[in-house]
């Protein structure tokens, strides 16, 4: 039983002891004491004054010599200040608990079982017009980290991506691939199929540009000019082309397509992402049409004069919402209703998340209420996992103009980053070493792309794990609800809260546990006495627990990138204060490779959640 656990069962018997009031447990409130008081945890007292009819300062006294004597072996002794009950808690409480969580791989994760849940995230969504972007990478990192949270918390988890393969940006790439391309493919530019696609869809955008300046020049309105470029209306001519089963044009459709699904599954192996399911807009819109007929068949929608069909949302204080063109063509809402049908029909789902840019907050308003309108038992529940942009320090990113940041290139820049940091790094002294320790003692093993084969390929393996961790991390630490900045360069440092310097906590401990070798079990009996700091780090282990709950209440992967970052630098004011391989003590020794072994596990683990993996040495 935890020991808070403990506490608050006794506080409740004793408090209706003392005063004859029974005590629901969410008026036990208990907390790590702070710093400069003495003790470990805190209880708050002055919900029970009305009970006592006492000063809080008498009630807290009354209520801690009571549990010295109900819980000796929990409850070392206590002090009261004001309305606060600080209890230092007996050391063989925290080496079980460090005991318990060492013999827990997964510990704060809930187990996951057949009649588990079913919860499906949605996240990637890209366009086959262009490779994926910054703004790609932030999307499928949320994505990622979001369905490994969901599945922490005992969640069965489904993760699918829905692509974006028709439409009149599909169709610009495509003329232009056939007006300037020269038959070029992939394998004769050398190109990745998505870039070279990318290339065409830039292609088009700057030749029309030019169209309607010269129409405008002419004398022409310009929003009649975007109209009557000639480019457009042959893009518009292709799109319908497409609608009718055009065998040519179908066929030129899957041809380059396919270049891009090749592409992106290259950007999706390098980011560590996958999906369980695929999805096509292609499939989807015709399914949605259907589903919205039926709906105009039961009264939800209505049909207008022109033929158009459309949901009259008014009553839920929103507008009236369009379904269906005069022409019968289906519109992005259409889509994703009939993406929800073929999921709900693939998928018993309990809950769905939709990992979008919160400039969609409109759309998955309206989408929830026509799902539940139409019978979809979650679609009143659904979440729509609205993420803030992400700029760079010189601007924000335009597709159409090709200055876009590739996630290619990004991650190339990120790897080849990391490998230049990581070599100044080595080629300057080495952080602090553990006091009475020499400097080499907790430094992990360094390698480095100059070193033979074995060791320039490890040194290259971290290089890629070091700079896609701080790519990832970087972005991951940010409430996702906000805008934020990346900056390439900040990413990287070793020093701070980034992912490297959370990485080299890890390898260092990993160090520190070779040259331990095997060790015995803790035995809390053994052990007399733990400083401080060594119970604060248990007790931070411990709150990983409740980190992991609580980012899956919230949908936010970012506390759990935070948590990360706060054991890590926890740990490293310990290594610094206390020797741990030098100890002469045997009990405190066996103590601290312990500590430090449940530490690295918890980071591991905590990592992992994010997609972020954690190198063995560096």
């Amino acid at each position: 039983m935890k020991i808070e656990t403990k506490i608050t069962e006794a506080v409740k018997a004793i408090v209706e002891e003392l005063y004859g009031v029974a005590v629901e447990d969410k008026l036990v409130q208990l907390g790590q004491t702070r710093p400069e008081f003495e003790g470990q945890l805190t209880l708050v007292v002055f919900p029970f004054t009305k009970m006592s009819h006492k000063a809080p300062e008498q009630t807290a006294g009354e209520i801690g010599e009571r549990l010295v004597q109900r819980l000796p072996d929990v409850v070392a002794r206590f002090n009261a200040v004001k309305g606060f009950l600080n209890l230092s808690i007996c050391t063989a409480q925290w080496v079980e608990l460090l005991a318990e969580i060492q013999a827990n791989p997964r510990f704060g994760f809930q187990p996951v079982g057949d009649d588990s849940p079913l919860v499906m995230v949605e996240y990637s969504s890209p366009n086959t017009n262009k490779p994926l972007h910054l703004g790609h990478v932030r999307n499928n990192l949320l994505g990622w980290a979001l369905a490994k949270v969901m599945e922490a918390n005992g969640n069965r988890v489904v993760k699918t991506n829905i692509v974006n393969d028709r439409g009149i940006h599909i169709c610009k790439s495509m003329l232009a691939w056939l007006k300037w391309g020269n038959g070029e493919t992939p394998e004769s530019s050398g190109k990745k199929g998505d870039h070279l696609i990318g290339d065409y869809y830039v292609a088009f955008d700057k030749h029309y540009r030019e169209e309607v300046r010269q129409l405008v020049a002419q004398g022409m309105d310009e929003e009649q000019a975007k109209q009557e470029a000639p480019l457009i209306k042959e893009a518009h001519a292709m799109l319908v082309r497409w609608e009718q089963n055009d065998p040519e044009v179908r066929a030129l459709w899957q041809k380059m397509n396919q270049w891009v699904y090749d592409g992106f599954d290259e950007t999706y192996k390098a980011l560590g992402v996958s999906f369980d399911k695929i999805y096509y807009e292609s499939q989807t819109y015709l399914e949605g049409r259907e589903k919205v007929e039926e709906g105009l068949e039961k009264g939800i929608f209505y049909r207008r004069d022109d033929g158009s069909v459309w949901a009259d949302l008014t009553a839920e204080g929103l507008d009236e919402k369009l379904l269906l063109r005069s022409d019968g063509t289906s519109v992005y809402m259409t889509q994703d209703i009939g993406t929800a049908k073929l999921r709900f029909q693939d998928y018993p789902i309990d809950k769905m998340i939709y990992v979008v840019g919160n400039e969609q907050n409109y759309h998955f308003q309206v989408l929830s209420i026509l799902l539940d309108k139409l019978g979809f038992k979650w679609g009143r529940d659904l979440v729509h996992f609205s993420y803030g942009m992400v700029e760079l320090p010189n601007g924000k990113m335009k597709s159409r103009e090709g200055t876009v940041v590739d996630a290619d290139d990004l991650i190339a820049a990120m790897i080849q980053n990391a490998k230049e940091k990581w070599q100044e790094k080595r080629e300057t002294p080495s952080n602090s070493p553990s006091k009475g320790e020499n400097p080499s003692e907790g430094a992990a093993k360094k390698v480095s792309p100059s070193s033979g084969d074995s060791e320039g390929s490890e040194a290259q393996e971290i290089a890629r794990i070091v700079g896609l961790g701080a790519l990832k991390y970087f972005i991951l630490k940010v409430d996702a609800r906000k805008n934020m900045l990346f900056n390439p360069e900040e990413s990287i440092d070793f020093n701070g809260n980034t992912g490297p310097f959370i990485q080299y906590t890890y390898a260092r401990i990993r160090s520190i546990l070779r040259k331990a070798g095997e060790q015995p079990a803790l035995c809390a009996a053994q052990q007399t006495e733990l400083a401080e700091l060594e119970i604060s780090l248990i007790q931070k282990l411990q709150a990983f627990e409740q980190t992991v709950r609580q980012a899956g209440q919230d949908y936010n992967p970012s506390c759990i990138a935070n948590y990360c970052y706060e054991l890590a630098a926890e740990y490293n004011r310990f290594y610094h204060d206390f020797s741990v391989l030098r100890e002469e003590d045997t009990q405190k020794r066996q103590f601290r490779i312990a500590l430090s072994a449940a530490v690295a596990q918890v980071i591991k683990n905590g990592m992992g959640l994010l997609g972020i993996e954690v190198p063995e040495r560096m």
